[in-house]
């Protein structure tokens, strides 16, 4: 699958602010592959003591930035999932804020929080590479919007190019 082939129609347009920041000619597999080596290399390149930095009291540090990555790609790997075996459940929106407490992330090192980002992302390729290109555009249902299995994997794309962008912009 291209990220070119995906219509307008097979997601929410607040979604749009991921997926137009991921290359027309983006191929699924491939764009995964480059994605994790972007976001690792990325990670690994902060100094260690920016990554509990916020730039206002009420942001997220880097590290807690990172654990909402790899909470956000769960959560939306689980809806791809859903969706692409035509499961019909409607599901709730996605209360980013409320998980980044409860994940510690301050209290984990960047190895660690690179190490569950790195399998949550094996995990994520593996799912991906066992969906038939018929399946990716099953339709479901997520935050009472549609949505396709592919949309939900091509957002995650965009996802971490979006925040590597905030980091880069606010917090180096």
């Amino acid at each position: 699958m291209i990220k070119k082939e995906l219509n307008t129609s097979e997601y929410n347009k607040y979604y749009s602010r991921y997926i137009n920041r991921v290359e027309e000619n983006t191929e699924l597999i491939s764009g995964y592959e480059a994605d994790k080596k972007m976001v690792i290399d990325f990670f690994n390149s902060i100094p260690k003591e920016k990554h509990e930095f916020r730039y206002q009291p009420e942001k997220w540090t880097i590290k807690e930035i990172l654990q909402h990555i790899v909470d956000t790609e769960r959560v939306f790997m689980y809806r791809f999932l859903c969706i692409a075996r035509n499961d019909k459940t409607a599901f709730p929106g996605y209360e980013q804020d409320d998980y980044i407490a409860p994940s510690e992330a301050n209290k984990k090192s960047m190895e660690a929080l690179i190490h569950e980002f790195t399998v949550t992302r094996l995990s994520s390729l593996n799912l991906i590479k066992s969906i038939s290109e018929e399946n990716l555009k099953n339709m479901g249902t997520a935050s009472n919007s549609p949505m396709s299995a592919r949309a939900c994997a091509v957002l995650l794309l965009g996802h971490s190019i979006w925040h590597i962008d905030v980091i880069k912009e606010r917090y180096l």
